[in-house]
């Protein structure tokens, strides 16, 4: 049996878990002013005289509300130089008020009121010609605001919010480290439980108990658990599975500290891996390692998948996206969204930069048989990266 797999139970696990020490604090105000000064700072930058940003990710960076978009827009409407503007729906001005933490002019609408009125009118105030527009915002929203304010011309935020949002603080570090970390430790448990027989539906289940546990917000943001050929599709397939002996396990799950998130993979097998399926595993080691050793401040995004990739083809597989291989990106940015710009990926140019956060997760896929994927996450540091949470040591030490 692999190192750390089976021989306990979720009762017994679930007894001896607790909060770890050390959970960081909020981010605290100074730092949403300063998110907000160098917002000013990019949207003049563009020509912009405001910014505009949807609920969601985006906004609870810049004013700290955690607020889902929905058919009722919320939005913060951010001036090159002034105050902050909120339009939010009148019955939900109690609610908007107890989750923000910047100081805002908060202007209100009635269900039978336009709220692209409300922005054109401030804009107008403004004197505004140019307006930023946060990449989220629906488009329906979008052709409202150019109705109302035919006037202001319209571009993209991207610019504004991924230059804000890709570089990580100290303090959004820690939050980032922490929820690794409990994550790290729920993989670690759920190895422990594993037993021929037990079903998808029942890991899950204590996986999000065990982020609870640990005192994750809310339990598992997301929690995929597959066995077998299932493992051989990157995002699993319906139905549930029940675990046999020499089947690979796959479990990718997260969970979220002050909404920043964790995202780890382990993949192991559930009694002896077959000698193909350590073949693949060690290729699997060797390609994320290699996409690690290969960031450096300034060096392309892209750069970091053509690294994996070649791990990959010089044994043999792919090439490209082409099966057995790797059918996906090697990473993404992480932060408040689980995916978040920029990538890992052919194309995206961006340079990296100290304070940048990635998955490194170089999946390899052998089609109708078996996948392998290892998902740790690094940020940039001043002269190459910095793992988040240890990586698997081997598919005889999975969890480790």
């Amino acid at each position: 049996m692999t190192q750390g797999v089976g021989g306990s139970t979720a009762e017994a696990e679930l007894k001896t878990l607790a909060p770890p020490p050390g959970r960081p604090p909020a981010i605290q105000p100074a730092e949403y002013a300063a998110r907000l000064a160098k917002a000013r700072r990019l949207t003049a930058e563009t020509g912009a005289q405001a910014l505009l940003i949807h609920a969601g990710d985006s906004l609870r960076y810049f004013t700290g509300a955690a607020w889902s978009p929905s058919e009722r827009l919320v939005a913060m409407l951010l001036p090159a130089d002034g105050a902050p503007v909120m339009i939010c729906p009148a019955f939900e001005l109690g609610s908007l008020k107890a989750c923000l933490v910047v100081d805002a002019d908060i202007r209100l609408w009635h269900e039978h009121e336009p709220p692209a009125a409300l922005i054109a009118q401030a804009l107008a105030a403004m004197g505004a010609s140019r307006l930023a527009v946060d990449p989220a915002l629906p488009f329906g929203a979008s052709e409202a605001l150019r109705g109302a304010a035919p006037q202001v011309e319209l571009v993209s935020a991207a610019p504004v919010v991924d230059g804000c949002r890709s570089i990580k603080s100290e303090a959004e570090l820690a939050c980032l480290r922490y929820a690794k970390g409990l994550t790290l430790e729920v993989h670690r448990r759920a190895g422990r439980i594993l037993r021929e027989g037990i079903t998808t539906a029942e890991v899950r289940s204590f996986i999000d108990a065990a982020h609870r546990a640990l005192g994750a917000d809310g339990g598992s943001t997301f929690c995929a658990v597959q066995f077998g050929e299932a493992s051989a599709y990157p995002h699993g397939l319906p139905g549930e599975q029940s675990l046999k002996a020499g089947e690979l396990v796959l479990i990718d799950t997260g969970c979220q500290v002050h909404g920043y998130h964790a995202d780890i993979t382990r993949t192991y097998a559930f009694g002896e891996p077959s000698p193909e399926q350590r073949r693949v595993w060690a290729i699997e080691k060797e390609a994320q390692a290699a996409a690690f050793a290969a960031v450096r401040p300034g060096v392309p995004c892209e750069a970091i998948d053509a690294a994996a990739r070649a791990v990959l083809e010089a044994h043999g597989l792919g090439p490209d996206y082409a099966l057995p291989g790797l059918p996906h990106r090697t990473g993404h940015g992480i932060g408040l969204s689980v995916h978040e710009a920029p990538y890992l990926v052919r194309g995206d140019k961006t340079p990296l930069q100290t304070g940048m956060c990635f998955s490194n997760e170089p999946m390899i896929v052998v089609p109708e048989q078996f996948g392998v994927r290892l998902e740790d996450h690094f940020h940039v540091t001043e002269d190459g990266a910095a793992w988040f949470t240890r990586p698997s040591t081997s598919i005889d030490e999975p969890l480790s």
